[in-house]
């Protein structure tokens, strides 16, 4: 049986990959920050294991994969935060929190697992969690783009050096995700109304979209993919000259 491991998966994005994985047949170790919060979530999840980290803490990361034991197949980095603010206001205790957590911690959970595959020699799969404000900056998100767009970049440098070993690395670029850490902003059916109508696809999107995308670039159906930043966004960060206004005359067909 398989094994994965997946951060930040007490709830939202991260539960809904963990228990996808579950019922998919494998082994699942949700690990989060609250070691508590992590139990309650894997026991919904048949034979899921709770655990308990520091992700950018290297000797807790380690001590939770000793009790998860056994090989990795996959881990998905999902594990994240965010401080709003605008940046002339941010401090710098709040800048390094989020970098430290987002990009430190994705690459001290990876360096482990990668390390671990190579030891095992499993031909394993990594899957980082970035985000659209990685390629696509929002106003007041602070140092969460940068790490994003920065995690991203580290997707690549992994997969450069990891593939002679078998080790595959991609990364997913959730969009407006009706779940996580957007769920304040969906609170309010005005701003989400508003937010739907400009998504191509006329939606938004769920934690299920970016689960089953998980499932993909774990099986080998993705066997010869690497290095990938996949944007699952409805189409929403290439629409910005789509949503800017037009005149109907530029757009006909023939002489201008």
């Amino acid at each position: 049986m398989k094994r994965a491991l997946v951060t930040g998966a007490a709830r939202g994005i991260g539960k809904a990959i963990a228990t996808r994985l579950g019922a998919e047949g494998w082994t699942v170790g949700l690990l989060d920050v609250s070691l508590a919060e992590a139990q309650a979530a894997a026991a919904d999840i048949e034979g899921a294991v709770g655990l308990g980290a520091d992700i950018a803490d290297e000797a807790s990361v380690e001590a939770a994969l000793e009790v998860f034991g056994g090989p990795l197949d996959l881990v998905v980095n999902n594990a994240g935060i965010v401080r709003f603010g605008p940046l002339l206001d941010l401090s710098v205790d709040d800048f390094a929190a989020v970098t430290r957590v987002n990009l430190v911690g994705t690459f001290t959970v990876a360096r482990a697992a990668a390390r671990r595959m190579r030891e095992a020699k499993v031909r394993g799969s990594i899957v980082n969690i970035t985000s659209m404000n990685g390629v696509a900056p929002g106003p007041n998100g602070g140092a969460y783009g940068a790490t994003k767009a920065g995690i991203a970049l580290l997707t690549q440098q992994m997969a450069i050096e990891w593939g002679p070993l078998g080790i595959r690395v991609n990364a997913i670029a959730p969009g407006l995700i009706l779940a996580g850490m957007s769920d304040p902003i969906y609170a309010d059916p005005e701003i989400r109304e508003a937010r739907e109508s400009k998504v191509p696809l006329g939606r938004l999107g769920t934690a299920d979209d970016i689960a089953s995308l998980v499932v993909f670039l774990a099986s080998m159906e993705s066997s010869y993919i690497t290095g990938q930043n996949i944007l699952v966004d409805g189409g929403v960060t290439m629409s910005m000259i789509a949503n800017l206004p037009r005149p109907k005359s530029v757009d006909s067909v023939g002489k201008t």
